[in-house]
């Protein structure tokens, strides 16, 4: 099958043949039909599958066929995603294949200039791509004009509701045309995503594309037991494999991707960390450096790594054990992307039995074992801080008892006593 068989614009089909793009990925192929029919529709799929350019090249096709209706320019398509990394990606897909047409799109995102983005809304642009958390706020300052939209799409619609933007959601979606498209895409479908679907999507056609709750097939799955103290040592050491060319190491927290960050290039490797707590222009530099092959590890936190469709991650790290089995899901799909090979390395302490059971349940196959040829695993724990709580403390003492027990004081102590035996001998006098 070819994209020429899909019943997309020729403007459209000039693009993906100019980006080199024959052959489209098994929800291309049936997403793009089902939304040319302009019925409402959930896409159930892994990440790397392709979604981004699912959605986007049906609705670019139906805007450029549609142009010749429009009386007034205006906002007819918007895009709600999770994080910046992912709103600035589905505008870098919809530049590519809308290069032949003159749609205009408009960023709105938090971390990058408010101002900006107010003028943009202003210009009349076609597409508008967005965090829910800005759009709500531009919305309610009533700089957002959606009178005209005909399209909504909601891309990593079960990340959206994990970060707790569930209430915006409802809110944006409101006040929208009630006659409109709507296209709904996620990783999962969880009972929560079930009833938002049902609320925002009218007789939704669904297509779901391998088993949403299995990785793909093409990333290889291999578990480390490491201790934890030696988690460092082992990345390092795996490092030295020049076939970990391209690495994304997921952790827990942001202090811990910092944290990793700085033993990494201690050790020589060129890395670079992204969380919330970075900036927008440090984020996006880091991913370009990453792309470009200039940082060899990129260590990440759930949330901003969410979305990043990076090509030729050879390895994905789970250097923290996933919270959720979801995440596992979500994290090695930064691997093995649109049909490449790829593969998953989970380290696991001895504290993490549980989850482990739990996510091999849920995967439904029980994950190899692996130990590093050549690391030395014997490497004792550091000798643990004694807890000062339980040190046994001498009572303080008040400035009164270094007196007492000065020259000064132990004369004045004596006096006093000589003073009251005298008193005393008087009295029996």
């Amino acid at each position: 099958m070819s994209f020429q068989s899909l019943g997309l614009h020729k403007r459209i089909l000039q693009a993906t043949d100019d980006a080199g793009y024959t052959t489209p990925t098994p929800i291309q192929a049936k997403t793009i039909p089902a939304i040319l029919t302009g019925r409402d529709l959930i896409g159930l799929a892994q990440t790397g599958t392709g979604k981004t350019a699912a959605f986007t090249l049906p609705l670019l096709s139906q805007l450029v066929e549609n142009n010749h209706e429009l009386t007034e320019r205006a906002a007819r398509v918007l895009i709600i995603a999770p994080t910046r990394e992912l709103v600035q990606q589905i505008n870098d897909s919809i530049r590519t294949y809308g290069k032949f047409t003159n749609l205009r799109t408009a960023i709105v995102m938090g971390g990058a200039s408010e101002k900006h983005q107010i003028e943009k809304l202003k210009s009349n642009v076609d597409i508008v791509i967005a965090t829910p958390g800005r759009l709500m706020a531009l919305m309610q300052d009533g700089h957002c004009n959606f009178g005209k939209l005909t399209h909504l799409v909601l891309d990593e619609a079960d990340r959206m509701l994990d970060m707790g933007f569930l209430p915006d959601i409802q809110e944006i979606t409101a006040s929208l045309p009630k006659r409109r498209q709507s296209l709904l895409f996620s990783a999962t479908f969880p009972q929560q995503v079930e009833r938002l679907s049902k609320s925002i999507l009218k007789d939704p056609q669904t297509i779901e594309i391998g088993e949403r709750s299995n990785p793909a097939e093409t990333v290889d799955q291999y578990l480390y037991p490491v201790p934890q103290h030696l988690k460092a040592p082992l990345l390092i050491h795996l490092l030295e494999d020049h076939q970990f060319f391209s690495v994304i190491t997921f952790v827990r927290t942001r202090e811990d991707a910092d944290t990793l960050t700085k033993e990494l290039r201690g050790a020589g490797i060129e890395a670079e960390a992204i969380h919330s707590d970075r900036s927008q222009n440090h984020r996006a530099r880091a991913l370009r450096d990453f792309k470009a092959s200039k940082l060899r590890v990129l260590v990440a936190t759930d949330i901003a790594a969410r979305g990043l469709d990076i090509p030729n991650v050879t390895h994905v790290v789970n250097y923290d054990f996933p919270g959720q089995s979801d995440d596992y899901i979500h994290r090695i799909g930064r691997t093995g992307r649109a049909g490449a090979e790829g593969c998953a390395i989970t380290f696991i302490t001895d504290n993490d039995g549980e989850r482990l059971k739990k996510l091999e349940r849920h995967i439904g196959k029980t994950l190899a074992r692996r130990t590093a040829e050549g690391f030395n695993y014997k490497v004792p724990a550091p000798e643990e801080e004694k807890d000062k709580r339980f040190v046994k403390r001498q009572p303080k003492r008040h400035s009164s008892d270094r007196f007492e027990n000065s020259p000064r004081g132990k004369a004045k102590k004596t006096a006093k006593k000589t003073a009251k035996k005298r008193t005393d001998w008087r009295k029996r006098k």
